[in-house]
């Protein structure tokens, strides 16, 4: 099937699915999409047990998307722009320190806590499992999904410094998961499992160093030429240059085209950068045409993520190591969370019950399905794949239904 046909198919079943969702569920999109699209893979499963021919062209289609190159090397940085140019860059420069400390050191910490939990856990379901591969899947589900985030907490009603911190750390930590997550796998790669410090260094040098500073330049220019004249259509364009212009240059360069993106979408969307080079008319298009991207994405990633499901080998043991893990990452989250909100509470007024929230409302989405997909079966790849797709379903669903009750509940004497 050709690249044109399979964007036709996607786009018509966002359209329908979108429809569906504002007209009966009324639920957050991300959540909306993800269940119809669920709903209807059950039903084409239902259906297969008498008739397999619709089963095994959905089956089909499925495999001909390469999930993990097309939202990693494409999706990913136009929702993690388009999530950027909307972030409050005033309170996220307030917030900087524990965002940065939940985005590196928290990571790390919840990888190898959610590593070393889950490799015990395995052993005792009698998965022979070595626990570089644990490893690997605590690299791939600690870091929270932006765009999943993104799209729930609009609606959650969150205090806004709490608001900062949970998209703040969410747009950072990907990129920061993913450079631990190529990291480990390389070790877990080598012949003789070792890697050399200076390779790591370089490897986080080039990506997380080298793809904050693309994102600099790319910001600073398109500024610049934004600055230079009045015309809004130009000017959209521009912004869509940027992104598509930047993440070829991150992928040749090997640079995080992630924290590239998140950091031009910064500079282009700060209060200052906007006063000074766009006009109300530029300012409104702008806005309304990555909005519109950021919708439109969202909705195809979520049903490709639910239907997804067709193509993986269910099998028992795999389902319960899954619904194991949940309260496990859950915990290694609140505890990676807990000594950096202490030491901040007071520095920075933190909201009460901070970390309670935070844990709940990090949620997993398709950033660590692609990365679970690109694991070989050596690496224990169908059993992680499951266990990651439990989470997800889990986290998407179960916290994001009732992360705004929670989020009211908890904040509603501050």
């Amino acid at each position: 099937m050709d690249y044109f046909s399979i964007a036709t198919i996607l786009v018509v079943l966002s359209a329908g699915f979108g429809y569906l969702n504002v007209r009966f569920l009324k639920l957050p999109i991300t959540i909306g999409l993800m269940m119809i699209s669920l709903l209807l893979t059950l039903i084409v499963v239902g259906i297969g047990q008498f008739d397999d021919t619709l089963l095994l062209r959905e089956k089909e289609f499925i495999r001909t998307i390469d999930f993990k190159a097309v939202l990693l090397d494409i999706m990913l940085s136009f929702l993690l722009f388009a999530g950027a140019l909307h972030t409050n860059f005033a309170q996220l420069k307030v917030q900087r320190w524990p965002i940065l400390i939940f985005a590196t050191k928290g990571v790390l910490f919840s990888t190898v806590l959610v590593g070393t939990i889950m490799y015990y856990v395995l052993q005792w379901l009698g998965f022979e499992i070595s626990f570089i591969y644990c490893l690997l899947f605590g690299a791939l589900i600690s870091p929270t999904d932006p765009i999943a985030v993104l799209g729930i907490l609009k609606k959650a009603g969150a205090p806004k410094k709490l608001e900062t911190k949970i998209v703040g750390e969410s747009l950072f930590n990907d990129g920061v998961g993913v450079v631990v997550f190529i990291t480990i796998y390389s070790i877990a790669s080598s012949a003789n499992g070792a890697i050399e410090i200076l390779d790591i260094v370089e490897l986080f040098g080039l990506e997380v160093i080298g793809g904050v500073g693309l994102g600099l330049i790319l910001g600073y220019i398109t500024f610049l030429l934004m600055r230079s004249i009045d015309n809004y259509e130009i000017e959209v364009i521009l912004t869509l240059a940027a992104v598509m212009g930047g993440t070829v240059l991150a992928h040749h360069w090997h640079l995080s085209a992630p924290l590239a993106m998140v950091t031009a979408g910064l500079i282009i969307g700060n209060d200052t950068t906007r006063d000074a080079a766009m006009s109300k008319t530029t300012e409104m298009y702008v806005d309304k045409f990555w909005e519109l991207i950021d919708v439109l994405l969202n909705t195809v990633l979520f049903i490709l993520i639910g239907m997804e499901i067709l193509v993986l080998q269910f099998e028992k043991y795999y389902i319960l190591a899954g619904l194991i893990a949940i309260p496990v990452v859950l915990i290694c989250r609140y505890v990676s969370l807990w000594l950096p909100i202490k030491y901040f509470t007071k520095r920075l007024d933190f909201v009460p019950r901070t970390n309670l929230i935070m844990t709940w409302g990090g949620l997993r989405g398709g950033i660590s399905i692609a990365l679970a997909l690109s694991l070989t079966n050596e690496m224990g790849r169908e059993l992680f794949l499951v266990i990651t797709y439990v989470i997800v379903i889990f986290s998407i669903i179960g916290q994001g239904l009732s992360v705004e009750p929670i989020i009211r509940y908890l904040t509603r004497e501050s």
